[in-house]
């Protein structure tokens, strides 16, 4: 193992936001390592989703620190986030990190391949001949080799959220965040995606995945945590998880969770 394996993939500390009066996130900390799969579950509300934006900065914590393969997101502690150094830092550092949302967030003009193929050629320069191949390739990856051409309108929504993730994972990040990526899906459409992202996980991609999905978070991750309130209230193994979990809090939840979700 390489000393960048060594170290965590993703560090939060202390991360804290607050939204008015309402405080959504009250001081976490996360380690994920190298080719980990981390699943955070709990209630809606509980902070799960300003957690994962504020990993990538996409939200601004108040407080609190995150590194990327031990590189600090954003400002150092008391330097201004809108320093041409943290801009630079915040801006290098956020292209090793995919993120594949609640919605496609595709654009409807252009096909499947140059969705795929839009980042690379305007953030990484990639010739354009090179950007289609390589997004040819990462279509093919995520069982979509044969819908290159096609627009979002013709594709389903469990289709539509698979070149969302071939988008992220060409611009080979060291890190996929997944924000419920099936919660918009028809229940029919939800298992082709959370195939992909099992096929992920069983190669070594680093994932951080918020998810209702409790199947998915016992299958695939190799770590649960439960958040409730802005906290994290456990984190354990998934088979410790589901048989023994230890708060109170985490046992009415998945009382509630488990039999809706057959696992």
């Amino acid at each position: 193992m390489t000393a960048s394996e060594t170290l965590p993939v993703v560090q939060g500390r202390g991360l804290r936001k607050s939204y008015g009066q309402s405080e959504v996130l009250r001081g976490v900390d996360l380690d994920v390592a190298h080719s980990e799969t981390l699943c955070i579950i709990g209630p809606s509300g509980s902070g799960k989703t300003t957690l994962l934006r504020c990993l990538n900065y996409l939200t601004v914590p108040d407080a609190g620190t995150v590194t990327i393969e031990g590189e600090i997101l954003g400002p150092r502690p008391g330097e201004s986030l809108y320093a041409h150094a943290a801009q630079q830092r915040l801006d290098r550092t956020r292209a090793r990190i995919g993120m594949v949302f609640q919605r496609f967030n595709l654009f409807p003009h252009m096909t499947a391949l140059a969705n795929v193929a839009e980042g690379l050629r305007t953030v990484r320069r990639m010739p354009v001949g090179e950007a289609d191949d390589r997004a040819r390739l990462m279509l093919g990856r995520v069982g979509l080799g044969d819908r290159a051409n096609a627009y979002p309108g013709h594709l389903s929504g469990g289709q539509q959220q698979r070149v969302a993730i071939a988008r992220a994972l060409a611009m080979e990040p060291v890190v996929m965040l997944f924000d419920e990526v099936t919660s918009a899906l028809d229940p029919e459409l939800v298992g082709e995606v959370l195939a992909v992202m099992r096929d992920l996980a069983a190669g070594g991609m680093t994932m951080v995945v918020v998810t209702h999905e409790m199947s998915f978070a016992r299958e695939a991750g190799r770590h649960v945590m439960f958040m409730d309130a802005g906290l994290v209230v456990e984190r354990s193994t998934p088979a410790e998880m589901f048989a023994d979990p230890k708060d109170p809090r985490t046992r009415a939840f998945l009382r509630r969770v488990l039999p809706a979700t057959g696992a």
